[in-house]
């Protein structure tokens, strides 16, 4: 389905936050295989098996898998049969995220509230009822054929939604420490990022807190520029990104053109402990982008004194970066996929507000390198 991109109305300009979103409620990744994909996230990352939707529940069109780490909540769903809408998107896009749901007290309001500021209808309020108590969903579209759900479930003590049953297995790896969902980032096509910047202000009652250019996200070789949107409470962040001329091509042009258009680039999962957190993932076979060591020899004098012994970052290839709030510690997957679209980024926060300026570059010297190595510069 193609994306709303008619003019959104300039008639709200008032900043009260007009549509309170209490946090993640979860998110829904569409693979090509969610019982494969729900033993990897297991594994790899640290979840627990938490529901289930499939043929044993009625369900003859999906299957999903619900796991689940602390506050972070993953559906991994995979069609049934052929010609679906979900195994389309599948082959579009590979695997990816198709919905980012968002708590709300109200459903209903929260969607009316969106609908009259623009925003292009996903789904109409429907309530879902079963023995637990009722949950009301709603939905609008983002940018490419991402959407938001809007879920109130003050009415619900189910294990996680009407349709699915409780998913009970001996198998559950012990969790990783990953704690919640700090941001997710998009990617969206040239020229389009203030376009979704006023999207998020004018439909949602967002505000954006930082911006960075191509001065800011730069190397030698590529570069974008990325504006971060909040809601009120701060617990929502969107960062969205959009590529910038450079000599070859960016990250941003590389996710665009094999993710075949604009949608989720990377889901930030907050940890207590960067150095506890990485070590396990890493046993456990995840891979990450690397600096170079040189990066650590002038560390200090670039953030200061941190709490962190420097040896265990060197070794993990942990970043370090200072803000006037505090620091963070922050590290990147490789992508997940077979396509080099979507990763996760593992961040500790110590004070810090901002989304590691001073690792930028850096970081995007590692991502070329890796897009060196894949032919794809």
């Amino acid at each position: 389905m193609a994306t709303n991109t008619a003019s959104i109305p300039k008639i709200y300009d008032d900043a009260a936050d007009f549509m309170p979103i209490n946090g993640t409620d979860y998110l829904e990744l569409y693979v090509s295989n969610a019982m494969q994909a729900a033993h990897f996230y297991k594994t790899a990352f640290g979840f627990q098996s938490l529901a289930y939707s499939g043929l044993a529940t009625g369900n003859k069109d999906f299957e999903s898998y619900v796991v689940v780490q602390d506050k972070i909540r993953l559906v991994l769903t995979s069609p049934l049969k052929s010609g679906t809408d979900i195994g389309r998107h599948i082959d579009k896009h590979g695997d990816g995220v198709k919905v980012t749901a968002l708590w709300v007290d109200d459903a209903t309001y929260a969607y009316n509230e969106a609908m009259k500021r623009g925003a292009k209808s996903y789904m109409e309020p429907v309530t879902e009822e079963d023995e637990h108590g009722k949950v009301v969903r709603s939905g609008i579209y983002t940018y490419g054929e991402t959407v938001h759900i809007f879920v109130e479930r003050k009415n619900y003590n189910g294990v996680f939604l009407p349709g699915y049953e409780k998913w009970e297995t001996h198998y559950n790896p012990t969790s990783v420490g990953l704690k919640y969902v700090d941001h997710m980032v998009g990617n969206v096509e040239l020229g389009k990022m203030n376009y979704w910047v006023e999207f998020y202000q004018k439909v949602m009652g967002f505000t954006q807190i930082m911006s960075f250019d191509d001065k800011d996200i730069s190397t030698e070789y590529t570069a974008l520029m990325s504006k971060v949107m909040s809601n009120g409470n701060g617990r929502i962040k969107f960062p969205i990104n959009e590529p910038a001329p450079g000599k070859k091509k960016s990250q941003v042009d590389e996710y665009l053109d094999f993710y075949e258009g604009e949608g989720v680039q990377h889901i930030a999962v907050a940890t207590d402990n960067v150095i506890d957190t990485v070590t396990q993932l890493r046993d456990r076979g995840v891979e990450f982008l690397r600096v170079p060591t040189t990066y650590y020899d002038t560390l200090v004098e670039r953030v200061g004194e941190i709490d962190e012994d420097l040896e265990p970052l060197k070794e993990l290839g942990i970043l370090v970066d200072r803000d006037d709030e505090g620091y963070l510690l922050q590290i990147f997957t490789k992508p997940i996929e077979p396509r080099p679209t979507m990763f996760f980024e593992i961040i500790q926060r110590k004070g810090a507000t901002s989304f590691g300026k001073g690792n930028f570059k850096a970081l995007f010297e590692a991502i070329e390198r890796e897009q060196e190595l894949r032919g794809t510069l």
